[in-house]
């Protein structure tokens, strides 16, 4: 008992400071050129399930970009839609694919679907940038995208906000979370070299990419399984910290419980399948990131891990000695208050903001019986889909952020 009570406690303790590490290469960023000229071509994607209510607001903002029009296209595949979805996105000028199967559901289906058939075109793209049908989009958005593929990415994960932040709790702790996450993790591992988390939404993918290796992706967390495909094949995803996507956040406990049940089924079973090789080839080649990337896929077990230290820990110390030891515990829980506090100020976020911090903590503890059951479930691959009750436009986002500060960065 000791032995497993101490070898967990190691390995906890090993793996988190392993990430605090890796977090301060936060604390800057690196120049980056915008001013290139566009010239790469893109075709937009969004798979979309019974979304009448938010499709024509998102293909609004999309036809707004700060970009060349004849440089990007709109496609929307409505999957086994019984409203107006397919409709609403004809009469705001996106290009329609309908899709009609009952057996093979989900978004990866759905985007396997489009890229065929948008492939099968006569028009040819150099990426696909792939948005939920919920989303709003920054201006800029494809401008920065260009700049990076011109660099050489060949996929590019872009900021993921929150554009409906101030609702509830939950949404306030998820953008917490999310800004935290863009900031001390996404910047970090691009800063470092190391490949970044797709996030489902706000990607680009190069065309020539999509075209060599497929798609593909059938998991219930597609991106997750594509940004590990990629990894095994040496090729990373960047990062484009200011191409800003707002994506629409569960308003309850439930809802989000739901979601979040979902990736974590998706993490578990992705992890069973490629850990091990990713682990593998990367001591045999000597890729540091590849061994990074196999430890990203830890993460549901680090989740569990927790739990049971937790368990442990009362039934081996007791409760008294629970009490002489909870000095270190208290320290570390405001020590976290401290450091993401820093986070969101490296963000610029409004004062208002930082009170939310009160609320992660509650948040993030619910993840631990989340990773029980997304564990346990991981074979399930059953969609939920989760609803939107209503429409925010792009113009009436709500300004968390401060003024922006001049960072070491270079704008057209």
């Amino acid at each position: 008992m000791e032995v497993l009570f101490y070898g967990v406690q190691i390995f906890l303790t090993g793996f988190t400071f392993y990430y605090f590490v890796i977090s301060l290469f936060g604390f800057f960023r690196k120049p980056e050129d915008y001013s290139l000229p566009p010239s790469s071509r893109f075709a937009i994607v969004s798979a979309a399930h019974n979304e009448e209510k938010v499709i024509g607001e998102l293909i609004r903002n999309l036809h707004e970009l700060n970009y060349p029009k004849e440089l990007y296209d709109i496609y929307v595949i409505a999957d086994n839609c019984t409203d107006r979805t397919a409709a609403i996105a004809r009469e705001h000028g996106a290009q329609v694919i309908e899709r009609f199967n009952k057996k093979e559901i989900g978004k990866g289906y759905a985007l396997e679907y489009a890229f065929n058939q948008i492939f099968a075109g006569n028009v040819s793209y150099d990426a696909v940038v792939v948005f939920d049908a919920d989303n709003l989009v920054d201006n800029d958005f494809l401008r920065i995208m260009n700049a990076h593929l011109l660099k050489g990415e060949r996929i590019v994960q872009g900021y993921l906000d929150t554009k409906n932040a101030s609702d509830t709790w939950i949404t306030k702790s998820i953008y917490i979370g999310y800004t935290l996450t863009n900031r001390l993790w996404q910047l970090s591992k691009y800063n470092l070299g190391l490949t970044c988390a797709l996030g489902g939404t706000g990607m680009c993918i190069s065309v020539d990419l999509l075209k060599k290796y497929g798609w593909g992706m059938t998991s219930l967390t597609e991106d997750l399984e594509f940004q590990t495909k990629a990894l095994l094949n040496n090729v990373k995803v960047c990062w484009a910290h200011e191409a800003k996507v707002y994506d629409e956040k569960p308003l309850t406990l439930g809802q989000s419980w739901n979601q979040r049940r979902r990736w974590m089924q998706g993490h578990t079973n992705v992890a069973g399948r490629y850990m091990g090789k990713l682990l593998r080839e990367g001591i045999r080649t000597r890729n540091f990131a590849m061994i990074d990337g196999a430890l990203y896929l830890i993460q549901p077990f680090f989740q569990m891990l927790i739990g049971l230290s937790v368990i442990v820990n009362v039934l081996y110390l007791g409760p008294e000695l629970l009490l002489e030891h909870s000095a270190w515990g208290y320290i570390g829980f405001f020590a976290q208050f401290f450091y993401f506090g820093l986070g969101l100020y490296l963000e610029r976020v409004r004062f208002k903001v930082y009170w939310w911090l009160v609320f992660y903590p509650i948040f993030a503890l619910t993840w631990i019986p989340i990773a029980y059951i997304g564990f346990a479930m991981r074979k399930n691959k059953e969609w939920s889909h989760t609803l939107h009750i209503r429409n925010i436009k792009h113009e009436n986002l709500p300004n968390l952020y401060l003024p922006a500060k001049a960072e070491s960065r270079r704008t057209s």
